[in-house]
């Protein structure tokens, strides 16, 4: 059984992690652009100031895009680009930029898929406290409306927000990234309710104003666990734990939270009842707002952990290796994509695109000029045949993006990391196709009927 003739194939990047420029033409400040700046911040004291000087190169690297045999690409804008102040004046240089490229993917057969924030939030509009003033609901929906005045007539998919559970637990439980707090569980409560407001006024905005009918999502993230058989009580147990939690300080890195409050109108009972104590008051209107009809659902997913139910509890039973190991010590789970996305279809009764999916490899440029990344060819196969497995079985899969184009700034890791199809030689900025590219171009082409191999 194929994958639907109009499945999406693409690749996806991040405006802070490839485009550089960061001063250029008007563009203001973001809340990276300042927290890279402070030493130990990021590996190497790094930054996004330059990047893959994707502003300049754009026209380039579509044409890569177009080499490899793309359909599809997932960008997010810089809304400190086109609103340098977060919001009032427009600033018609950063329009112009995306404009063009926009043109350029177009007039190359390519989809582009817009992400309105991917974690880099106008420094004027932060230091006004960002997610944690309730303001930012409508600074989000001026924002979004002028990305549908500009944009909409030739772009048609949008994703609102880009792994809400990074902002909240990366930015601001931890610290590890922009703008680097460790607020209490109930500043953090606060904030995921802002910020999930926010998604739904960005998306009747993008609707309001949009110039043609959108189809519009948002792409969270999350740990898609495995079960360690095919047992009833393994699958339960599995499935419980991606949605279920016990500790409130948990919440900002759930999966259900977030999803059932967009997806179904209303915070997940159980943990509901466990958070409520920490909890800004919560109205009808609140959720009707939140709760704003979506055509899809974007869904990050790169490991999970194996999960046993034969005691009736759930039990972490293996760590699926890779914690300890370079590059970025994260595991390798193929069955990960499988397992997620049928518990995620099952649940929310919603079609999914994968909106990122990659490995991090050593690449090096061998002495012929190319880059021969092996591990990340037999990455991309075992996860995609579970994610056709997945789809062949009922799943309503519309689109696979892999993360990412183009090796980035990998924001706490800075350039250490390279999950790019395109390797990038950062003092020179030269694009070489990995190996890889030429391998997913050839499942592109196929539309995937090469994974039978």
């Amino acid at each position: 059984m194929a994958l639907n003739k109009n499945f999406i194939w693409g690749s996806a990047t991040a405006s802070y992690q490839v485009e550089g420029a960061y001063l250029d033409d008007g563009k203001g400040l973001n809340i990276f652009d300042t927290f890279c700046k402070v030493p130990g911040n990021i590996l190497n004291n790094d930054n996004g100031d330059i990047a893959c000087d994707h502003y300049h190169r754009f026209r380039e690297d579509v044409a890569l895009m177009k080499k490899i045999g793309l359909r599809a690409y997932r960008f997010s804008i810089s809304w400190s680009r086109i609103i340098p102040e977060g919001v009032g004046k427009v600033n018609p240089a950063g329009i112009k930029f995306y404009n063009e490229l926009i043109d350029e993917l177009l007039k190359n057969d390519i989809e582009p898929f817009i992400t309105l924030y991917h974690w880099d939030m106008p420094l004027a509009l932060d230091k006004l406290g960002g997610w944690r003033n309730p303001q930012i609901v409508q600074w989000f929906a001026n924002y979004a409306k002028v990305v549908a005045e500009n944009f909409s007539d030739r772009v048609k998919n949008f994703f609102t927000i880009n792994e809400p559970q990074v902002i909240v637990g990366m930015g601001h439980q931890f610290g590890k990234h922009a703008p680097g707090l460790r607020l209490t569980t109930p500043e953090l409560l606060e904030i995921m309710h802002n910020l999930l407001k926010a998604h739904g006024a960005g998306v009747i905005a993008l609707r309001t104003y949009g110039k043609q009918k959108l189809n519009i999502g948002y792409a969270p993230c999350g740990c898609m666990n495995i079960p360690e058989t095919d047992s009833p009580e393994d699958i339960e147990a599995t499935k419980r734990s991606m949605f279920e939690f016990d500790d409130p300080s948990y919440a900002p890195n759930s999966i259900s939270w977030y999803n059932d409050a967009v997806l179904l109108g209303h915070y997940p009972e159980r943990e509901f009842k466990i958070c409520e104590p920490f909890m800004p008051k919560v109205t009808d209107s609140d959720m009707k707002l939140i709760s704003q009809p979506l055509d899809f659902i974007g869904h990050n997913i790169y490991w999970g952990m194996t999960i046993s139910g034969k005691s009736g509890k759930i039990e972490y039973v293996k760590d699926p290796g890779g914690f300890a190991n370079d590059p970025h010590k994260w595991p390798v789970t193929h069955d990960c994509i499988y397992w997620g996305t049928k518990f995620l279809y099952e649940r929310y009764k919603t079609p999914i695109i994968i909106t990122e999916n990659g490995k991090s490899c050593l690449d090096v440029v061998s002495p012929d000029g190319s880059v021969h990344d092996e591990e990340r060819i037999s990455y991309i196969k075992g996860y995609l045949k579970g994610l056709k497995k997945s789809a062949e079985e009922g799943t309503d899969i519309r689109g696979y993006f892999l993360w990412s184009l183009m090796d980035n700034f990998e924001w706490a890791y800075g350039y250490k990391e390279r999950f790019g199809l395109i390797y990038v030689d950062y003092p020179t900025q030269k694009r070489i196709l990995k190996d890889s590219a030429y391998f997913y171009g050839d499942i592109i082409k196929s539309n995937g009927e090469i994974l039978n191999d």
